[in-house]
């Protein structure tokens, strides 16, 4: 019987932003579940997450996909443990408070396919701009759209691994795009964004292109890149009642420092209060409002009050755990119940 490959992933410990981090382990019969995945470690001297004297860290797995680029291939989503079997200090996905899955989850991450050639998006010329916002958004046809053969190749890579991927689309910007996905519980909605950010990021690998998480890669008046958090639990499916929608969005108001600190890095540049965003020392709600901080969805409203919220304000290059664990900590305090 063939060896399987088990490509774990984790995340390193660097700041303000961490990236992923994945290497191979071989395995005789493998029996395609989670727990037939071994511990591992790695030497976390090599990417910020231990000194050099003691440099063993350990991997957990925590999620398993097929690898659809490779044959006998798998992909293990691991966390990140200090040798005594403890979370470790970057491990954000152990963080989350939501045991019973009763927080469910949709990320629309936004992101600019760049060439390596130019470190610029595609679709901007060396030296220059294309032309102005407005006709890239949900563009068809070469004179408005780059880099659809990626996006497409993407798609069909997670729905092969099992994602949940609801939908792409091009983004306002030239060379921008956006996929979501949607998950039933906090920690799964996270691994499953990270799983989709390395398939999208091994593809590139390809063709001469890299992806571009940060919020702003492209300065002036061009709209940045986010990660809108889409989020319910079971008091905000069935409550009915706006007051219970409106005393958790005021929930967040005090908090507002506490959500940006794990929005993702320079997200400063995106929230400016222009391009469809809030500014980022201001908190807003209202009806598909999405220049507001949170957005309260039409649909959510015309079916009685009974849906999700859009906190807008998540930088394209968050951390999906870590702002789950804070929308979930958040949502929490405000402590209100289903009606009975």
């Amino acid at each position: 019987m063939a060896k399987a490959k088990l490509e774990y992933l984790w995340l390193d410990g660097y700041k303000p932003t961490q990236n992923l981090r994945s290497k191979t382990k071989l395995i005789d019969d493998f029996g395609g579940t989670l727990e037939d995945c071994p511990m591992w470690s790695f030497d976390g001297s090599s990417t910020e997450q231990a000194e050099g004297g003691s440099s063993d860290c350990l991997l957990k797995p925590v999620a398993l996909y097929p690898d659809p680029g490779r044959k006998n291939g798998w992909l293990v989503m691991t966390e990140v443990l200090n040798p005594d079997g403890t979370a470790h200090e970057s491990n954000g996905r152990a963080t989350i408070e939501d045991d019973d899955n009763d927080f469910w989850f949709g990320f629309e991450q936004e992101y600019f396919i760049m060439d390596t050639k130019t470190d610029l998006p595609l679709g901007f010329p060396p030296g220059g701009y294309p032309g102005p916002q407005g006709l890239y958004y949900c563009s068809v046809g070469g004179k408005n759209t780059w880099g659809r053969q990626i996006v497409e190749e993407h798609l069909d890579m997670c729905l092969e691994a099992g994602i949940n991927v609801e939908g792409i689309n091009q983004e306002v910007a030239a060379g921008q795009w956006e996929f979501q996905t949607f998950a039933k519980g906090a920690k799964q909605a996270g691994d499953e964004m990270w799983v989709a950010r390395y398939l999208l990021q091994r593809i590139t690998e390809n063709h001469h292109y890299y992806i571009e998480w940060h919020p702003k890669p492209v300065k002036g008046d061009w709209n940045g890149s986010g990660m809108h958090a889409n989020f319910s639990n079971s008091v905000l499916r069935t409550c009915g009642d706006k007051d219970v929608y409106d005393t958790i969005c005021e929930a967040f108001r005090p908090v507002v420092d506490e959500h940006i600190a794990v929005y993702g890095a320079y997200n400063n540049q995106r929230l400016t209060g222009l391009h469809e965003t809030q500014s980022i020392d201001q908190f807003s709600y209202g009806i598909s409002d999405r220049g507001a901080s949170i957005r309260i969805p039409i649909a959510t409203v015309e079916n009685g009050w009974k849906g999700w919220l859009e906190d807008r304000r998540p930088a394209s290059n968050g951390d999906p755990y870590k702002i789950a664990a804070r929308i979930v900590k958040t949502v929490k305090s405000a402590d209100v119940k289903v009606p009975a």
